[in-house]
């Protein structure tokens, strides 16, 4: 096997781990009280319900920037739900490394 075709291989090979591990849905989805999709996944690995687009787009905001999204209250009421802003209809929990994700503003 030639040197450059060994490259490619290993490339190709490392990008297919790398994309396996960032489109994993090895976390099960399942469903909290109020009826929406939950997820905990490592890291910033988005949520299966967060299609690709404009909603995996906001989902990724949320994670980045809940510095922001924090003091945004949320306008479809549920704060009787206990969300205290914007970032609680897309995340549930964030520590150690690990987010807990909720399908509260992708439905």
């Amino acid at each position: 096997m030639s040197e450059a075709l060994l490259r490619a291989v290993v490339g190709l090979s490392l990008s297919i781990v790398v994309l396996g591990s960032a489109c994993s849905a090895d976390d099960p989805v399942t469903t909290d009280a109020i009826g929406d999709q939950v997820q905990t996944r490592a890291g910033a690995v988005l949520p299966v319900f967060a299609r690709p687009g404009d909603i995996a787009e906001l989902y990724r905001f949320a994670r980045e920037r809940g510095d922001v999204l924090q003091w945004m209250p949320c306008t479809c009421g549920c704060g009787r739900l206990g969300h205290a802003s914007n970032r609680a209809c897309y995340i549930k929990n964030d520590t150690a490394g690990r987010t807990t994700w909720t399908s509260h503003a992708a439905t």
